[in-house]
């Protein structure tokens, strides 16, 4: 007999539908919201959990170069590692980008721990803003 996948939600970090009601994510568009959401908070910015968070905007202004990359795929694995505990996480790449030298790409590879099946989450970070 099939293990029956569960539902997943979270909370709303859009906005509201036509009827004035949260907007809700449901299933790899939540854990993809969630991801976004670790990613791009900064430790120490919830009060209650100082923690949380990866913190990618602290990398603004750093140099584009093979260490600030390698730098930026550690904070990216150990946050959501530690964070987003219903994705397993294969693997993380930061590139420069071929089009701006300020520019990195992330591609983070991921699977949700009841559903084998690869995913991907892609972002770009300026670091010279």
């Amino acid at each position: 007999m099939a293990t029956p996948t569960p539902k997943i939600q979270s909370w709303p970090l859009g906005s509201v539908n036509e009827d004035g009601a949260l907007t809700w994510a449901n299933d790899d568009q939540s854990v993809r919201e969630v991801m976004l959401n670790i990613l791009l908070t900064r430790p120490g910015e919830r009060l209650q959990r100082p923690d949380f968070g990866a913190g990618l905007l602290n990398f603004v202004h750093q140099p584009n170069n093979e260490t600030t990359r390698n730098l930026i795929a550690g904070v990216v694995r150990k946050s959501l590692q530690l964070w987003e505990t219903r994705v397993t996480i294969d693997g993380v790449e930061v590139q420069p980008s071929p089009d701006s030298l300020a520019e990195v790409h992330i591609n983070i590879r991921y699977r949700m721990r009841h559903n084998p099946a690869p995913a991907e989450l892609g972002l770009t970070l300026n670091l010279g803003v």
